[in-house]
């Protein structure tokens, strides 16, 4: 399809299109309006014309007849040259009602009319006359005198068929303006739709080429059609998704390459560690001993911060394909058990009150959000603590909610410590100092998964933070709540 160069012209061209049905159909109303106007003008000068004619006829007549009466009776030779120049205005009162749009029987009852007045003016003048002939011209000018008030009715039906024609046309208009406007309406409608889609299509694919960008996607190329600034626009987009890839794939050899040059020797010192702890170059001494402790720990918390740096950056590789439905208390269960050792450890328990509803979501990201969220608890809480975990469902959808008994997080801490590398003021009780990513992975995953996650103090008054994680629920669990996970410990299961 053609498209203008600019943008802005695009959319004036679509502006003047879509007003052009809308201003042709004010012009045809214009031009109906006028039409109407001049054919009501005439026929009102018409229907005018014919009253005054016909009045003026009637009066011409009942003049006639008058004069013709009086000479009978005077014999005065005066009244006939009266009545001689009366009888021509009459005959031309006759022509000007004939050139009327009477009906064809008004027409012949007009010529009528006019051939008994001139029959009667030839009686009128004869120089000798009967009785009889006198009664029978007296006679004569009574029908005519009648015939010219029979047209004055002619001339009102005359007006009333001209009110019927301008009521129809009337009528007619309207009909054909709702036509029109019908007509009009629609194909302006069907042109805004049109360029709207028009329009709105290359900035649509600017929108999804952007938030691709945002969501770290640089597998798409970046197509835009419209005109040349937009398609200009798509290309310097383009350019920069290309750039962003190549930045991103250099930043994930980098990542790889020191992850892998970073384990080689640590793995190395860890053996090293174990064989010195386990007195295998010889005996150690306690100091030396607390020596490789410290050693041990260390190497222990650059082992987890280099998992932590490659799990945060595949955060961004989440694909929704990967989301499915899992069971959320089963996952719960899961962690549970393999943080049994840790909590072991701190003389942890665990109070769980889970039902098996099933949410939609990536089965490892959600152990490793729950497996974050319970590491976290277990190393804040105090030695003998314990760590409750909640599922509910509500309005739609699960939620988790994992409660500790440490020191809780600050009110202006609740946001920050979702930001990679950031700890908060509370320290754990351990040796091992965290890398501040557990928290941010668990938040991008959350959100990759169309969840949400957050950060509060507990509502039962106690000490400590409520980590409530909340994520789309397919089907509410119907069936008794399932047995502690503590009862799993104790078992060893």
């Amino acid at each position: 399809m053609y498209y203008p160069r600019s943008f802005l012209k695009f959319i004036l061209l679509g502006f003047l299109l879509v007003t052009v049905p809308l201003v042709y159909a004010l012009g045809e109303l214009i031009l109906s309006i006028d039409r109407l106007e001049s054919q009501g003008r005439q026929e009102v000068l018409q229907a005018a014309q014919a009253g005054r004619t016909s009045r003026l006829l009637y009066e011409q007549t009942t003049t006639l007849e008058r004069i013709a009466r009086q000479h009978l009776i005077l014999e005065d030779a005066a009244l006939l040259d009266e009545y001689a120049r009366l009888r021509l205005d009459f005959r031309q009162t006759t022509r000007q009602l004939a050139a009327l749009p009477l009906r064809p029987a008004q027409l012949a009852a007009l010529a009528k009319l006019d051939d008994e007045e001139s029959r009667l003016h030839q009686l009128l003048v004869e120089p000798q006359r009967d009785p009889a002939l006198a009664s029978q011209i007296a006679t004569g000018y009574a029908r005519l005198v009648d015939g010219a008030q029979a047209m004055l009715a002619a001339t009102d039906e005359l007006t009333q068929r001209a009110i019927e024609r301008l009521q129809q046309t009337a009528t007619e208009g309207r009909e054909k303006w709702i036509y029109v406007g019908l007509a009009t309406v629609a194909i302006a409608l069907v042109l805004a739709v049109v360029f709207a889609i028009l329009i709105a299509r290359p900035i649509r694919q600017l929108d999804h080429a952007v938030r691709r960008m945002g969501r770290a996607d640089f597998s798409h190329p970046i197509e835009v059609s419209g005109p040349q600034d937009l398609r200009y626009l798509g290309q310097r987009l383009e350019w920069l998704r290309a750039r962003l890839a190549e930045l991103e794939q250099q930043q994930t050899n980098f990542l790889h390459h020191v992850s892998h040059e970073l384990k080689t020797p640590l793995t190395a010192v860890r053996e090293g560690v174990e064989l010195l702890r386990d007195d295998v170059g010889g005996r150690l001494t306690p100091e030396q001993h607390d020596i490789v402790r410290i050693v041990r720990d260390n190497t222990l918390s650059l082992q987890k911060l280099i998992e932590d740096l490659l799990a945060w950056h595949q955060t961004r590789a989440m694909e929704p394909a990967t989301l499915g439905p899992v069971v959320l208390s089963d996952v719960v269960e899961r962690v549970m058990r393999e943080q049994k050792l840790a909590a072991l450890a701190r003389t942890v328990t665990f109070d769980c009150d889970v039902k098996p509803v099933a949410v939609v979501g990536d089965l490892e990201k959600l152990r490793t959000i729950l497996d974050n969220l319970v590491s976290n608890a277990i190393k804040y809480s105090p030695r003998g603590g314990t760590v409750k975990v909640r599922i509910r469902g509500e309005r739609g959808h699960a939620v988790l909610e994992v409660a500790d008994e440490g020191p809780g997080v600050a009110p202006g801490e609740r946001e920050r410590i979702f930001e990679s590398f950031y700890q908060g003021q509370a320290r754990a009780e351990g040796r091992i100092k965290g890398s501040g990513l557990g928290l941010a992975i668990a938040r991008e995953y959350a959100h990759a998964q169309n969840g949400r996650i957050e950060v509060d103090a507990r509502d039962d008054g106690r000490d400590g933070a409520v980590f409530r994680l909340t994520l789309p629920l397919i089907g509410r669990g119907a069936a008794p709540v399932r047995e502690h996970v503590s009862d799993l410990v104790a078992s060893g299961k």
